[in-house]
Protein backbone atom coordinates (compact mmCIF):
# COMPACT_ATOMS: atom_id res chain seq x y z
CA UNK A 1 0.00 0.00 0.00
CA UNK A 2 1.28 3.49 -0.93
CA UNK A 3 2.12 5.98 1.82
CA UNK A 4 -0.71 8.32 0.77
CA UNK A 5 -3.23 5.48 1.02
CA UNK A 6 -1.96 4.62 4.53
CA UNK A 7 -2.19 8.30 5.54
CA UNK A 8 -5.75 8.54 4.19
CA UNK A 9 -6.69 5.38 6.10
CA UNK A 10 -5.39 6.86 9.38
CA UNK A 11 -7.16 10.16 8.65
CA UNK A 12 -10.50 8.39 8.27
CA UNK A 13 -10.24 5.58 10.81
CA UNK A 14 -8.94 7.77 13.65
CA UNK A 15 -10.92 10.86 12.59
CA UNK A 16 -7.69 12.87 12.48
CA UNK A 17 -7.09 16.37 11.16
CA UNK A 18 -3.77 15.27 9.65
CA UNK A 19 -1.73 12.07 9.16
CA UNK A 20 1.84 11.97 7.86
CA UNK A 21 3.28 8.69 6.56
CA UNK A 22 6.80 7.95 5.35
CA UNK A 23 8.13 4.58 4.21
CA UNK A 24 4.93 2.88 5.37
CA UNK A 25 5.12 4.31 8.91
CA UNK A 26 2.92 6.91 10.58
CA UNK A 27 5.37 9.63 11.69
CA UNK A 28 2.91 12.32 12.82
CA UNK A 29 -0.79 12.67 13.51
CA UNK A 30 -3.00 15.30 15.09
CA UNK A 31 -6.61 16.11 15.90
CA UNK A 32 -5.80 19.84 16.13
CA UNK A 33 -7.79 22.02 13.75
CA UNK A 34 -6.47 24.67 11.43
CA UNK A 35 -2.87 25.26 10.40
CA UNK A 36 -1.36 24.36 13.80
CA UNK A 37 -0.33 20.75 12.94
CA UNK A 38 1.23 21.81 9.64
CA UNK A 39 3.01 24.69 11.42
CA UNK A 40 4.40 22.19 13.95
CA UNK A 41 5.72 20.04 11.10
CA UNK A 42 7.29 23.05 9.35
CA UNK A 43 8.98 24.37 12.49
CA UNK A 44 10.00 21.15 14.24
CA UNK A 45 10.02 18.18 11.86
CA UNK A 46 11.35 19.30 8.46
CA UNK A 47 14.04 16.61 8.24
CA UNK A 48 11.57 13.83 9.07
CA UNK A 49 8.98 14.90 6.50
CA UNK A 50 11.16 14.84 3.38
CA UNK A 51 9.59 12.38 0.96
CA UNK A 52 6.54 11.80 3.15
CA UNK A 53 2.86 11.76 2.23
CA UNK A 54 0.29 13.89 4.03
CA UNK A 55 -3.45 13.38 4.32
CA UNK A 56 -5.25 16.40 5.79
CA UNK A 57 -8.88 17.37 6.27
CA UNK A 58 -8.30 20.81 4.74
CA UNK A 59 -5.55 21.97 2.39
CA UNK A 60 -5.57 25.68 1.68
CA UNK A 61 -2.86 27.80 0.12
CA UNK A 62 -0.98 28.11 3.43
CA UNK A 63 -0.90 24.37 4.03
CA UNK A 64 0.18 23.77 0.42
CA UNK A 65 3.04 26.28 0.77
CA UNK A 66 4.18 24.53 3.94
CA UNK A 67 4.00 21.13 2.20
CA UNK A 68 6.40 22.51 -0.38
CA UNK A 69 8.83 23.67 2.32
CA UNK A 70 8.55 20.22 3.96
CA UNK A 71 9.59 18.48 0.71
CA UNK A 72 6.47 16.32 0.82
CA UNK A 73 6.04 13.98 -2.14
CA UNK A 74 2.25 13.58 -2.07
CA UNK A 75 -0.75 15.31 -0.50
CA UNK A 76 -4.41 14.38 -0.07
CA UNK A 77 -6.93 16.97 1.05
CA UNK A 78 -10.42 15.93 2.03
CA UNK A 79 -11.18 19.54 1.06
CA UNK A 80 -8.75 21.54 -1.07
CA UNK A 81 -8.81 25.09 -2.42
CA UNK A 82 -8.02 26.25 -5.94
CA UNK A 83 -5.18 28.31 -4.44
CA UNK A 84 -3.69 25.19 -2.86
CA UNK A 85 -3.85 23.28 -6.14
CA UNK A 86 -1.98 26.12 -7.87
CA UNK A 87 0.84 25.92 -5.28
CA UNK A 88 1.02 22.11 -5.37
CA UNK A 89 1.20 22.08 -9.18
CA UNK A 90 4.01 24.67 -9.19
CA UNK A 91 5.83 22.66 -6.53
CA UNK A 92 5.53 19.39 -8.42
CA UNK A 93 3.77 17.71 -5.48
CA UNK A 94 1.38 14.92 -6.42
CA UNK A 95 -2.06 15.66 -5.00
CA UNK A 96 -5.55 14.26 -4.77
CA UNK A 97 -8.69 15.43 -3.01
CA UNK A 98 -12.22 14.64 -1.97
CA UNK A 99 -13.81 18.05 -2.60
CA UNK A 100 -12.60 21.29 -4.13
CA UNK A 101 -13.55 24.90 -3.35
CA UNK A 102 -12.59 28.39 -4.52
CA UNK A 103 -11.04 29.20 -1.13
CA UNK A 104 -11.02 27.94 2.45
CA UNK A 105 -13.53 29.72 4.70
CA UNK A 106 -13.00 30.83 8.28
CA UNK A 107 -14.45 28.70 11.10
CA UNK A 108 -17.83 30.44 11.15
CA UNK A 109 -18.06 30.41 7.34
CA UNK A 110 -18.44 34.19 6.97
CA UNK A 111 -15.16 35.07 5.23
CA UNK A 112 -11.96 33.67 3.77
CA UNK A 113 -9.80 31.76 6.28
CA UNK A 114 -7.27 34.09 7.95
CA UNK A 115 -4.39 31.74 7.07
CA UNK A 116 -5.52 31.64 3.44
CA UNK A 117 -5.45 35.47 3.47
CA UNK A 118 -1.97 35.50 5.03
CA UNK A 119 -0.74 32.96 2.46
CA UNK A 120 -2.05 35.05 -0.44
CA UNK A 121 0.13 37.91 0.85
CA UNK A 122 3.24 35.75 1.44
CA UNK A 123 5.77 35.33 -1.34
CA UNK A 124 7.41 32.25 0.21
CA UNK A 125 7.10 29.78 3.08
CA UNK A 126 9.62 31.59 5.31
CA UNK A 127 7.52 34.76 5.21
CA UNK A 128 4.39 32.67 5.71
CA UNK A 129 5.82 30.91 8.78
CA UNK A 130 6.75 34.25 10.31
CA UNK A 131 3.24 35.61 9.69
CA UNK A 132 1.61 32.46 11.12
CA UNK A 133 3.76 32.80 14.25
CA UNK A 134 2.48 36.36 14.61
CA UNK A 135 -1.09 35.19 14.04
CA UNK A 136 -0.76 32.59 16.84
CA UNK A 137 0.73 35.21 19.20
CA UNK A 138 -2.11 37.65 18.48
CA UNK A 139 -4.74 34.91 18.91
CA UNK A 140 -3.35 33.88 22.30
CA UNK A 141 -3.67 37.39 23.76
Amino acid sequence: MKDIEIAKKYLEEENLAIAVVKDGNLIFKSHDKGIKPMYTLATQMVEMTKGSSIADKVIGRGAAMLCDSLYVKEVYGKLISDNAIEVLKKSGIIFSYGNICDYIKNRDGTDICPIEKIALQSENSEVLLSKIKGFFKAASR
